[in-house]
């Protein structure tokens, strides 16, 4: 359930832009971000998702097709896959091919929590993303055992260093071709530390310890939505974290926000502004919901574009987007 923090229409954070003379409008779409849906093996204290291993929205190959469809008639050059854990759904690899057929300079993200590399049923899933030089960007919010595990389950920072190995034996982090992002969520109520900083010390640690290189480390602050907002709730610590983004409120961020470039597309083929709008159920709506199938491409830019409280997430000290820090 959407919380007063988390809400469409003069929320606070539309407020703040009023307060400023400032907008927020989308610019020309460069990339098609589609949640395929919400199975997990995992289940994660940050996820803005709720995702886990029982959930069963799943994206169906009809759904697949029809946004094929639709990106085969555009010039948006990048799919970013996510989920959930993407790979999990069964046309995951179809979707991956139909993309690379439409045109194989189109270039493909899969936003992967590594461990499903190492699962049982997916041992080959990494050549593959090799094959097709799908770019890479894992969740990995601590170069430490006791944090990793502590956020993501017993054992997970372990399985995370094997799948990172594999991904470095088959030339991931180490090739052009074959880009490897790490991403960094901090492990409570409050902002990431620098991100250039953060990726010294995940660069140093990781190689020295497992022999492991990657290419950036894209820190993403956690919004308070979803099973984190949750948890904040249950430690009273949703109002206090809240103020903590509100006063980091930083107006340059603004023209980097993903919600400018970005169209999100739900497991069913509905469109949003982000994805974090998408587990808002913040959707396009025009008397009806909107599908991406709907929707003229070229009629886009300067839509403006659908705000809430958790939008401070975004705009707080250096900016959290899906490529990391804005600013």
């Amino acid at each position: 359930m959407a919380s007063r923090y988390c809400c469409s229409g003069m929320n606070r954070f539309a407020q703040k832009l009023t307060e400023q003379s400032m907008s927020l409008h989308r610019a020309r779409t460069q990339i098609l971000q589609v949640n395929v849906g919400k199975l997990c093996n995992l289940t994660c204290v940050h996820c803005h998702v709720n995702a886990g291993p029982k959930r069963k929205e799943i994206m169906t190959r009809k759904t697949v097709d029809r946004i094929i469809d639709w990106l085969a008639k555009t010039d948006v050059p990048t799919v970013d896959l996510t989920g959930g854990a993407p790979e999990m759904i069964p046309d995951f690899r179809y979707f991956i091919e139909r993309v690379k057929e439409l045109q194989p300079s189109r270039h493909v993200i899969d936003r992967c929590n590594l461990t499903i590399l190492v699962e049982d049923g997916y041992h080959d899933l990494a050549e593959f993303l090799a094959a097709g030089q799908v770019e890479i960007i894992a969740s990995m919010p601590c170069y430490s055992a006791e944090n990793v595990n502590a956020q993501r389950g017993d054992g997970v920072f372990e399985g995370s260093i094997t799948a990172l190995q594999l991904l470095n034996s088959l030339g991931y982090g180490i090739d052009p071709a074959l880009p490897l992002h790490l991403v960094y969520n901090p492990v409570g109520a409050f902002l990431p530390a620098p991100q250039e900083q953060l990726e010294a010390d995940y660069k140093r640690e990781l190689g020295n310890h497992f022999g492991i290189q990657f290419n950036r480390l894209y820190t993403i602050t956690n919004l308070p939505i979803g099973r984190f907002a949750a948890y904040l709730r249950h430690n009273n610590r949703l109002d206090e974290y809240m103020q903590v983004l509100i006063e980091a409120f930083n107006p340059a961020t603004l023209n980097g926000l993903m919600c400018r470039n970005t169209i999100s597309v739900g497991w069913r083929g509905e469109v949003y502004d982000c994805d974090f709008n998408q587990q808002l159920g913040m959707q396009w709506n025009n008397g009806q919901p909107i599908f991406l199938w709907d929707v003229d491409p070229d009629s886009l830019e300067q839509r403006e574009i659908m705000t809430g409280d958790h939008c401070f997430g975004c705009t707080a000290g250096a900016g959290s987007s899906c490529g990391g820090a804005l600013v």
